[in-house]
């Protein structure tokens, strides 16, 4: 979105930045009311019924059936009480069915989204993901609660990550620009009666610096006062001690792990590979037998939501 006009120096006057930024925004704006009209691609359509009053947990998908079945093992071990979705962002066919055949095996419901408009840069797409879901499955059934998830964060414990919601509106892993913050789009969860008459925006913010879910600063955000409520304690440490602490690192958010796609992103798939083993061994015995062995399938570098 445009940043407000006194944020724009005589340079970006003279290189008229603030006429190219709304035009992008509105680009943006209509690809995205496009891409939230169109029909999923497969899976169970009666999820707003479903969901309707429960506390529901997402994560978004993409070309990796590993990934999801470790995750959904460790959810039902660590987060019974949640109504858990696959939404399924898979660019790749075969890698899409291999990912529903996770969720066949977890009998998790699952759904597959949308192809974007455009392959173009991976946060945008997870942004579209994101809002797809919103405003076809989460705003419509009307659950007491949802949140999302990257599919590479896992529970390491028993936890309750809607607990806080009885308290205040949104409950997350802080992100800041400056003056501005959002909630990272990884590990975000909202109270639906708070939110559900906003029109939220999960994409990007670029022009004020935001990253996905950084789009929902002006609906949702700004609007809260951070000094008055409590967020995920996060932390970022190498995967193993020696391990390079820019590439090879994992986030912590409270009992939850996140295995940080940024060793993939760097093409040091030796790292990625044994990050994942390494992360399996913290996941285990806790998890299901099948997540040891891998969900069967390949996987490719997912969109960035970070």
């Amino acid at each position: 979105m445009v940043r407000p006009l006194h944020e724009y120096g005589w340079d970006d006057w003279r290189r008229l930045r603030p006429v190219s930024h709304g035009i992008k925004t509105l680009r943006y704006d209509a690809t995205r009311e496009i891409h939230v009209r169109r029909r999923q691609r497969g899976g169970d359509t009666s999820l707003p019924r479903r969901i309707r009053g429960r506390r529901v947990l997402v994560t978004i998908a993409y070309d990796d059936s590993e990934v999801i079945d470790m995750q959904a093992s460790a959810v039902a071990q660590f987060v019974p009480h949640a109504f858990y979705v696959i939404a399924d962002n898979s660019s790749d066919d075969t890698l899409a069915r291999e990912v529903a055949a996770v969720a066949l095996r977890h009998a998790v419901p699952y759904v597959r989204l949308p192809r974007p408009l455009s392959s173009g840069e991976g946060s945008r797409s997870h942004g579209l993901a994101l809002d797809w879901t919103w405003r076809n499955v989460i705003r419509p059934g009307a659950p007491e609660a949802f949140g999302f998830l990257d599919d590479d964060v896992f529970p390491t414990a028993p936890d309750d990550p809607f607990a806080t919601l009885r308290q205040q509106p949104v409950y997350g892993a802080l992100r800041t620009q400056g003056d501005r913050w959002f909630l990272w789009a990884g590990f975000c969860f909202f109270r639906f009666d708070a939110v559900s008459n906003r029109k939220l925006n999960f994409g990007q913010d670029w022009f004020k610096g935001l990253d996905t879910g950084g789009g929902n600063w002006e609906v949702l955000y700004r609007l809260l006062d951070p000094n008055s409520l409590a967020f995920a304690p996060t932390r970022f440490e190498p995967y193993r001690p020696g391990a390079d602490p820019v590439h090879d690192s994992v986030q912590w958010c409270g009992q939850w792990l996140h295995e940080v796609g940024q060793t993939r992103r760097a093409g040091r798939l030796e790292q990625a590979a044994d990050k994942r083993r390494r992360i399996k061994k913290i996941l285990a015995p806790d998890v299901a037998p099948s997540a040891q062995g891998g969900g069967g399938g390949t996987s490719r570098e997912r969109p960035q939501s970070a």
